[in-house]
C-alpha cells in the first residue's frame, strides 16, 4: 500500500491549504478508513481527523473542529484535508494513514493505523 501526500506549503495565518493523499497498491482502496496526523518539531505525532470508507463518518481533534474538513473521493482513491483559518500552531508535518481492516472505528492512536505516507510540510507564519 502506498500513500502519497501533497498540497503542503507556506501560508500566512488565517489562510487555507488543501492536502491530498493518494492511495494505491491494493484492491478497493476506497473500502478502508483513512486518517490524518501531524507532527510538529520536537513533539509527538498527533491525531487530526479520520474518515470512514464511505465518507459518512468523520471525526476531528478538538483543536481543528470548525476549521478543518476531511473528505474523500473514492473514484480517485484520494482523501483530502481542507484546512481553513490556519494558525501558527498548525505548523507541522502532516501524514495520512490507513488500516488493514475495512471496519470503521474511532481510531485516534497512530498505532491503530498500518500504512503511512511520507508526509507533507505545512508552515503557517504569523
Amino acid at each position: 500500500v502506498q500513500l502519497v501526500e501533497s498540497g503542503g506549503g507556506l501560508v500566512q495565518a488565517g489562510g487555507s491549504l488543501r492536502l491530498s493523499c493518494a492511495a494505491s497498491g491494493r484492491t478497493f482502496s476506497s473500502s478502508y478508513p483513512m486518517g490524518w496526523f501531524r507532527q510538529a518539531p520536537g513533539k509527538e505525532r498527533d491525531f487530526v481527523a479520520a474518515i470512514s470508507s464511505s465518507g459518512a463518518s468523520t471525526y476531528y481533534t478538538d483543536s481543528v473542529k470548525g476549521r478543518f474538513t476531511i473528505s474523500r473521493d473514492n473514484t480517485k482513491n484520494t482523501v483530502y484535508l481542507q484546512m481553513n483559518s490556519l494558525k501558527p500552531e498548525d505548523t507541522a508535518l502532516y501524514y495520512c494513514a490507513t488500516t488493514r481492516t475495512t471496519t470503521w472505528a474511532l481510531r485516534i492512536s497512530g498505532g491503530e493505523y498500518d500504512y503511512w505516507g511520507q508526509g507533507t510540510q505545512v508552515t503557517v507564519s504569523s
